[in-house]
């Protein structure tokens, strides 16, 4: 049986269901400031604490939603198992996301995972769809959702 075989017979009783939830986050001022110098995007209410708590509706700075989005790779690798004969996976895209709820500085985040679908594809290769939610501690509201999709390539691929 192929690598492909294999991690088809293993995840089809799991779409629908949860594949994981990661450890918790910190999102602090810091990382705030080294996401914001890293992409050259220092709006005010990421970067400039004294002004957000006075001229921003969230009463002191946010994180980036693409900060919060970047979390995701580190998030997966909390919850992910590699499948036999998985030779990496690759971010193949989204094809929805949504920003639902500010993050502020200082929160915690965690990302949850809901494994919702497979799809064998061509060479050998894997899709593989899941629901993320970005949750924050203490908010009913999670920073985001996002339908997530990523490429197992396996040793054995043509």
């Amino acid at each position: 049986m192929s690598a492909l075989e294999q991690a088809i017979e293993f995840l089809t009783p799991q779409v629908g269901g949860e594949l994981g939830v990661s450890d918790w986050i910190t999102v602090d001022q810091q990382m705030i400031d080294d996401f914001a110098r890293t992409t050259r995007d220092m709006q005010w209410i990421h970067v400039d604490p004294a002004r957000a708590a006075t001229d921003s509706p969230f009463g002191g700075t946010i994180a980036h939603g693409f900060l919060t989005l970047s979390l995701a790779s580190r998030f997966f690798y909390d919850c992910q198992v590699d499948l036999p004969g998985q030779a990496m996976g690759i971010n193949y895209g989204f094809n929805k996301l949504r920003f639902l709820a500010p993050v502020p500085a200082g929160s915690r985040l965690r990302g949850r995972f809901e494994l919702t679908g497979i799809k064998p594809k061509p060479s050998g290769k894997l899709l593989r769809e899941m629901r993320l939610t970005i949750e924050i501690a203490g908010q009913n509201t999670p920073a985001l959702i996002a339908e997530w999709l990523g490429m197992v390539v396996f040793t054995d691929a043509g």
